[in-house]
């Protein structure tokens, strides 16, 4: 089979897309598509020997059934813009391929991440990681972004000021802070950038991850749409059940009382979506 061509992939390559103030993904380059997924799964059949309907199944199944090297044949290389604080949260994903722009070697553009009013939240009480949904006064909103861009400019008027004066600039960039945009270019193969996406689009990740991994999910449907509508229903879209979880579904659905405690009841209302 020869490369895979994808029109609407083709159609968005070296396209930026903006995410955040001043951030964007870019589709570099892409390997492999739908057909490349099931003609690794087959082997040895050619293209054209399969209806899209068939292939549809066939990846379906996969994915179902987590078979998932015949993913690892598609291969995406992003350029991506983000922030610092950003950047650290996604290097957690450790099975990709990254080169990022050095403070060592290139002097620092002075732009940083500055968030909008209405992502202004205080700090959740019951997530030691997260925002709180409560609203924050109209005059405390503007007072943080204040404060935000004034340490942001005293931060790289000090940069600058090292820079300027020969320091080295491995040194003089120390004192920058995680606002600051970097970039890179990531590269990764489908079965990867799925398990990324579905942490990265749950609705614990931080919100500034979540508007990067929404663009690159859409980038990644231009390039595998069959895959990614499978993705959607069988992993993105679904729910993991506990032992005790499926008894109680199979109890309610034969009318009887499930066995659960009341958090558990919750827990299990808040994946199907109806109270248990």
């Amino acid at each position: 089979m020869a490369h895979c061509i994808v029109p609407e992939a083709e159609a968005i390559l070296d396209r930026s897309f903006p995410v955040l103030d001043k951030g964007f993904v870019r589709l570099v380059d892409y390997l492999g598509s739908d057909s490349r997924i099931v003609q690794a799964a087959r082997v040895s059949y050619g293209d054209g020997t399969k209806t899209v309907r068939e292939d549809k199944g066939l990846i379906n199944y996969l994915l179902r059934n987590e078979h998932t090297s015949p993913f690892e044949q598609v291969v995406f290389t992003f350029h991506v813009k983000l922030p610092i604080f950003v950047a650290r949260q996604w290097i957690r994903h450790r099975t990709a391929r990254l080169n990022e722009i050095s403070g060592r070697y290139s002097v620092m553009k002075n732009e940083f991440y500055v968030p909008s009013d209405e992502d202004i939240a205080f700090q959740s009480t019951d997530n030691k990681q997260g925002r709180s949904s409560g609203d924050v006064p109209a005059e405390l909103r503007k007072a943080v972004l204040e404060e935000i861009t004034v340490g942001q400019s005293k931060a790289y008027e000090s940069y600058k000021k090292l820079i300027d004066s020969g320091i080295a600039r491995e040194l003089s960039r120390v004192n920058l802070p995680l606002s600051l945009y970097t970039e890179w270019y990531w590269q990764i193969d489908l079965h990867n950038l799925f398990h990324f996406l579905k942490l990265r689009l749950d609705g614990h990740a931080q919100k500034e991850i979540r508007d990067y991994a929404a663009v690159m999910y859409e980038i990644a449907s231009k390039v595998c749409p069959l895959a990614c509508e499978a993705f959607d229903n069988h992993v993105l879209k679904s729910v993991k059940l506990s032992e005790k979880e499926k008894l109680a579904v199979k109890a309610l659905l034969e009318g009887q009382k499930p066995d659960l405690s009341d958090r558990e009841k919750e827990i299990l209302s808040a994946k199907v979506g109806v109270t248990v």
